[in-house]
């Protein structure tokens, strides 16, 4: 009762309110996306991400050092496939000697302890842009799942220490699952991105690895026959609870900021470690209002991530994690 309790005794000082700060960011709480490509000494700026790069293999060896010395113990790898590679099975996502085969044994090599994931999707390996094998107008769900499980064993067999299928086909979880277990990767981990939402946030990422939907007949010109309708909430949970039952570690939501309350409904509901992803357009926006001066870049960039981890997220995938922990220090 006032006056006995005021409140503001707690906020009155600066140390005061880092001894009471209830939701504490540290290195670790990140997962550092990065995007690999072909060739030798490149690092290109991303033209809608700015500040991040696609890099070759040398160049990602410097990069994942530099994470590590950071704190920064956790990569997911994506790479840009040249043209004359895509096709409509995600052939070339099974080349034991792939783009993404090399970034793993590459960054396993320079950096032992470093946990690599893996998207796993057929997205950047097809020529029409989606996640799965298209026929007839449509994206075909138990076709897609095989190749995903073959892509999840080549991904493990070359030192991958999680795959995380970023797909939304039904019934994926089990059978990459399955095939791990048959090939004896007992200890590779899935992190599912188990509630993946039909956003217009992706944009700057598909710029990225050349991965969006291509405009061409009898082919779907988005991907909302697979990916969640961003009005849904109980269909998140369901999702969920059905990657766990089929053999997933650790769940995503996907993206972040729109979908706070879906990542707090998944952590009251779950006892699986909690992901979210700020995605491509989330980091887009913000470098955009800063750099007309409309936004204090850091502060905002902070203040986003807090909320992720108040939100829930035991893990937050975040192009910001660089910035973040510098401001740390």
């Amino acid at each position: 009762m006032f006056p006995l309790r005021r409140n503001r005794r707690l906020r009155s000082n600066a140390a005061i309110r880092h001894l009471v700060r209830e939701t504490i960011l540290t290195p670790s709480d990140f997962l550092v996306p990065l995007f690999v490509v072909e060739g030798k000494g490149v690092k290109v700026e991303i033209e809608s991400m700015p500040d991040y790069y696609r890099m070759s293999l040398d160049i990602l060896e410097k990069e994942v050092k530099e994470l590590w010395q950071m704190g920064l113990c956790a990569v997911l790898l994506f790479v840009k496939v040249p043209e004359n590679l895509k096709d409509n099975a995600g052939a070339e996502a099974l080349n034991s000697d792939g783009l993404m085969q090399q970034a793993i044994k590459t960054i396993k090599n320079v950096c032992p302890d470093m946990l690599v994931m893996t998207d796993v999707a057929l997205d950047p390996y097809s020529e029409f842009g989606h996640d799965g094998i298209v026929q007839n107008g449509n994206i075909v769900n138990d076709d897609t799942v095989a190749v995903l499980a073959e892509m999840s064993i080549s991904h493990a067999d070359a030192g991958a220490d999680f795959v995380a299928p970023s797909d939304m086909m039904d019934g994926r979880i089990l059978s990459i699952r399955e095939a791990l277990e048959e090939e004896g990767h007992f200890n590779t981990g899935i992190m599912s991105y188990s509630a993946k939402y039909a956003s217009g946030y992706y944009g700057p990422f598909r710029d990225a690895l050349d991965s969006a939907p291509v405009d061409m007949n009898d082919v779907p010109k988005d991907k909302k026959s697979y990916q969640m309708d961003s009005a849904n909430r109980f269909e998140a949970i369901n999702e969920v609870h059905a990657d766990i039952d089929e053999g997933a570690d650790i769940v995503m939501i996907k993206p972040g900021l729109c979908y706070l309350d879906i990542v707090r409904e998944i952590r009251n509901e779950v006892d699986v470690p909690v992901a979210v992803y700020q995605v491509s357009g989330e980091y887009a926006m913000l470098k955009a209002a800063a750099e007309k001066g409309w936004l204090d870049h850091d502060s905002v960039m902070m203040e986003q991530l807090i909320a992720m981890k108040r939100a829930g997220a035991n893990i937050i995938a975040s192009y910001f994690a660089k910035d973040a922990v510098k401001l740390m220090g």
